[in-house]
C-alpha cells in the first residue's frame, strides 16, 4: 500500500510536468542535462517517459503489460505515462509515415563512466583514459532480448551543450544530445542499436552558442582521409604473439636497450604503394626478415589528414591510419612481425597538433588542448598548435596515448618526435616572442615533467619496452632516470654523430684529411647518453638528395662510400636505424607520394649493398662485442684515431668476452701492408670485407684469416699488416 499523495500533488495519470522552455531546450539537443527529463522518470505510482523523435508521426511505448501511446508534447518530444511502482522494460514503438521500428531508448541507461574514472582524469591519473572516453560498443540483457548499442563520452569543458551526430541520425543530433558530467567536464550518452563501422562525430555549442562538429579526440578508427568522421569500432582481433610478448614481459630495462637493435625505418605508404596493412604483413616481413634488421621503425600511423606531413600533423592519436585497413589490421601488421622474430617501434608526435577546425583546434571554442598563451601556444615554423602540457587533463591525454599503443596494439617503443621543441620555450622564437619560465629559465618545465611522467608511466605499465628520444641539443639527461632528474629515456638519437659523420662523407677523399676529427669525434661524447645512430628519413628530402647522392666521385666510388659507411656505423658504439631504400643505395631521393626504387635493387652493384647490409645484421646480431655494452667506455677501445693523412681508423669493440677489430678506410686508395694493433697475437678471422667482389667491390680483402704476430704497434704487443680496401671496410674477430 503506498502513501496517500499529498495536496496539490501530480496524479498519477499525468505527466511530471516541464516547462515549455526546457522542453524547447531539449527537443533542440542544447540542454546540458537531457537526462532529467528524457528516458524514465518514476513518481507516485506512475512512470514518466520522453523522448526526442523529431518527424515522427506517432510513439508508442512497449512493455510487458500493453502498449502505451505517447503525445506530442513540444518542439519534437512526446510523452507518455506508464502505471507501474517501478521503471519497467520498454521499448519505442516509432513510426515515420508507412516504417514503424521498435528501437530502444538511449536515455534509461546510466553513465558509463564512474566517479572514480572522472577524478582519475581531472587528476590527469587515468591510465586507461581509451577505456573510458570515445565510442565503445556496449551490450547489455533487457526484457526484450540483448541490445547492442554505443556509448559515446568526450571531454569539452567549455561547451554549453554536446550532441553525437552520425549515420545513425542523419546527422542531426537533437535526439542524442549528451548529459555533462559536472565538474569533470565531460559528457555521455548512451545510444543503442549503433555498432561498429558507423560513422559519427560530436556537435559542440559552444559558450557564444555557435556549434562545430568536431571528430572523436578519443577516435579509434576514422573514416579513410580525405573523409574526416570518426568512425565506431570494436576489436575481434586474436593475438598470437603470446611467446613474443611473454619473452617482452621478461626482460627488464638493461636488457631490451643492451641486446643488439637493427632498425628499419619504413614510410607504409611508399615502401610499396598500394599495399595494406595485411599485405604488408606478408611482404615487409619477409623483407626485413631477409634483410636481418632486428626492428621496425613505423613513421606515424595515427591519423593524420595531409599525407605530404608523413603521419607527423596528428589529429587523431588513437586511430591507426584507415589509409591501409582497419585497426586489426594493423594489429595483424605487428602481430605477425612478432612472429617473425621482429619488434615494433612506431614514431609518436606529442610536441605540436594540426589546426584544422573540424579536429583539436578550439576544440570545444576554446583553446583546449593548446596552450593558451601565445607565446606557447603555437609553432608558427609548422603552422600547428602546442599541446598545454601544465593541464592535468591534457597531459592524461597524452600519456594514456603512449600506454595505448604499447598495451593495444603490443608497440614494442615509441621513438618520440620533435622532442627539442618541447623542451625550450625559445624554440624556435625571436627574442620578444617567448616568456621565461618561473625559474627565469628557457626551459619547459610543464613539457620536461609530462616527458618524465609519459616515460616512468610506459616503462612502469609495459615492461621491456624502448622510449626513444629524437632529441637535437645537448640538454643534460636525456637516458638518465627520472629519479635522478632525468627525462627518462632508453635511448635518444645521436644527431650530432649524424651530421658529422655526413658532412665528413660528403668531401672528397682528398679533403678528408683536414676533417679528420668530424669522424672521430663522436667518440668524445658517444657514452654520455644512450644513442641510437639514425640515417632517417629526415637526410633524404626536401632538396637533400639521397644517401648515395651525398657520396663523392663516379658510381662506383658513390657505392663504396656507402658501403664503407655502413660498416662504420654498423660497428660504431650504439644502436642502429636505416630508412629504406638506403640499403640498396637508392639513387632518387625519397618522396612519399610513390615506391621505392625497387628496379634499382635488382642492378647487380645495387644488390652489392643489400647483400653487404644483410650480412652486416648477421655479423651484428651474432657478435654481442658490437652491442652488449653501447654505453660504456668497457665496450669501445681506438687501436688508432689520429691517422687522418690515410684516412683511416681503427677500434675495438668489447662485450661479453668477445672482440672485434674494425680498420675503415675513407680514402680512396688501397692501402697494402697497413699495420695495424691487436690486443693479442694468433690467427684472426676476417669477418667481412666491404670491398669483397661479392657485393660489388674491387675484391681486396685478406683472404679470410690474418696472423697477428708479436710486432709492438700503437703501445699494443701485437699487430698485423691488412689490406685495406679503397673507400672500404675491414672486420675481424679471433679465430675460435
Amino acid at each position: 500500500m503506498t502513501d496517500a499523495p499529498s495536496s496539490g500533488a501530480t496524479r498519477a495519470a499525468d505527466p511530471i510536468p516541464v516547462p515549455q522552455e526546457l522542453l524547447a531546450a531539449v527537443g533542440q539537443g542544447v540542454h546540458f542535462a537531457p537526462h532529467e527529463v528524457l528516458g524514465p522518470h518514476a513518481h507516485g505510482g506512475s512512470v514518466t517517459i520522453r523522448a526526442v523523435r523529431h518527424g515522427a508521426d506517432s510513439v508508442t511505448v512497449v512493455t510487458a503489460q500493453g502498449r502505451i501511446p505517447a503525445r506530442h508534447e513540444h518542439e519534437g518530444v512526446w510523452v507518455a505515462v506508464v502505471p507501474s511502482e517501478e521503471v519497467p522494460d520498454y521499448r519505442l514503438e516509432v513510426t515515420y509515415g508507412d516504417r514503424t521500428d521498435e528501437v530502444d531508448d538511449g536515455y534509461r541507461y546510466l553513465p558509463t563512466l564512474g566517479e572514480v574514472d572522472q577524478h582519475l582524469i581531472n587528476e590527469g591519473r587515468h591510465e586507461e583514459l581509451w577505456t573510458v572516453l570515445g565510442a565503445h560498443v556496449r551490450r547489455y540483457p533487457t526484457g526484450f532480448g540483448e541490445v547492442t548499442g554505443t556509448s559515446f563520452a568526450v571531454w569539452a569543458p567549455n561547451a554549453r551543450a554536446v550532441r553525437v551526430v552520425g549515420d545513425f541520425n542523419g546527422w542531426d543530433g537533437r535526439g542524442t544530445a549528451m548529459r555533462s558530467l559536472g565538474g569533470s567536464g565531460i559528457w555521455e550518452v548512451f545510444v543503442p542499436h549503433v555498432g561498429d563501422g558507423t560513422r559519427y562525430k560530436f556537435e559542440i555549442i559552444t559558450p557564444d552558442g555557435a556549434a562545430r562538429t568536431k571528430a572523436d579526440p578519443m577516435a579509434r578508427a576514422t573514416e579513410v582521409p580525405p573523409a574526416t568522421a570518426s568512425v565506431v569500432t570494436e576489436s575481434t582481433h586474436v593475438w598470437t604473439d603470446e611467446a613474443w610478448m611473454e619473452q617482452r614481459q621478461r626482460n627488464d630495462v638493461r636488457d631490451v636497450h643492451g641486446g643488439p637493435m637493427s632498425i628499419y625505418e619504413v614510410h607504409l605508404a611508399s615502401w610499396r604503394q598500394g599495399l595494406s596493412y595485411r599485405e604488408l604483413a606478408r611482404e615487409l616481413v619477409e623483407y626485413v626478415t631477409w634483410m636481418g634488421f632486428t626492428h621496425v621503425e613505423l613513421l606515424p600511423v595515427a591519423e593524420h589528414p595531409f599525407g605530404g606531413s608523413w603521419g607527423y600533423q596528428v589529429t587523431s592519436y588513437y586511430a591507426p591510419t584507415s589509409r591501409f585497413g582497419s585497426p586489426d589490421d594493423f594489429r595483424h601488421l605487428v602481430d605477425a612481425l612478432h612472429n617473425a622474430g621482429i619488434g615494433v617501434i612506431l614514431d609518436w608526435v606529442p610536441a605540436h597538433f594540426p589546426k584544422d577546425s573540424w579536429a583539436l583546434a578550439q576544440f570545444d571554442g576554446s583553446a583546449l588542448y593548446e596552450d593558451p598563451d601565445p607565446m606557447r601556444g603555437e609553432q608558427r615554423d609548422w603552422g600547428t598548435y602546442v599541446f598545454n602540457y601544465g593541464r592535468n587533463e591534457v597531459r592524461n591525454f597524452l600519456v594514456a596515448n603512449a600506454v595505448y599503443w604499447l598495451s593495444e596494439f603490443h608497440i614494442d617503443g615509441l621513438r618520440v618526435d620533435a622532442v627539442a621543441s618541447m623542451l625550450y620555450l625559445d624554440y624556435s622564437r625571436q627574442p620578444g616572442q617567448w616568456r621565461p619560465n618561473v625559474r627565469g629559465g628557457r626551459e619547459n618545465l610543464e613539457a620536461i615533467q609530462f616527458l618524465q611522467e609519459t616515460n616512468a608511466t610506459a616503462y612502469r605499465t609495459n615492461p621491456g619496452i624502448v622510449m626513444i628520444a629524437e632529441e637535437s641539443t645537448a640538454f643534460p639527461g636525456v637516458t638518465a632516470a627520472t629519479s635522478g632528474g632525468g627525462l627518462g629515456f632508453g635511448l635518444k638519437w645521436n644527431m650530432g654523430w649524424m651530421n658529422d659523420t655526413l658532412r665528413y662523407m660528403a668531401e672528397e677523399p682528398i679533403n678528408r684529411r683536414y676533417h679528420h676529427g668530424e669522424l672521430t669525434f663522436s667518440l668524445v661524447y658517444a657514452f654520455s647518453e644512450q644513442y641510437v645512430l639514425p640515417l632517417s628519413h629526415d637526410e633524404v628530402v626536401h632538396g637533400k638528395g639521397s644517401l648515395l647522392r651525398k657520396m663523392p666521385g663516379d658510381r662506383w666510388q658513390q657505392l663504396a662510400g656507402l658501403r664503407a659507411l655502413f660498416a662504420y656505423m654498423w660497428t660504431h658504439p650504439g644502436k642502429n636505424l636505416l630508412f629504406m631504400g638506403n640499403e640498396f643505395g637508392q639513387d632518387a631521393e625519397w618522396a612519399e607520394s610513390r615506391s621505392l626504387d625497387w628496379w634499382q635493387g635488382d642492378v647487380p652493384e645495387h644488390a652489392g649493398v643489400r647483400l653487404l647490409l644483410r650480412d652486416l645484421n648477421r655479423i651484428y646480431t651474432a657478435h654481442p662485442a658490437l652491442w652488449a655494452d653501447d654505453f660504456s667506455h668497457a665496450g669501445f677501445q681506438w687501436l688508432e684515431a689520429g691517422d687522418g693523412d690515410h684516412n683511416t681508423i681503427s677500434y675495438l669493440r668489447l662485450g661479453q668476452g668477445q672482440v672485434v677489430a674494425v680498420v675503415a678506410n675513407f680514402a680512396g686508395t688501397t692501402h697494402e701492408g697497413y699495420r695495424v694493433a691487436l690486443p693479442h697475437g694468433g690467427e684472426w678471422v676476417e669477418l667481412l670485407s666491404t670491398d669483397d667482389a661479392t657485393y660489388g667491390g674491387s675484391g681486396v680483402t685478406n683472404g679470410g684469416r690474418v696472423t697477428a704476430e708479436p710486432i709492438p704497434w700503437a703501445g699494443r704487443t701485437h699487430s698485423v699488416e691488412l689490406r685495406v680496401p679503397p673507400l672500404g671496410a675491414v672486420i675481424l674477430t679471433p679465430a675460435t
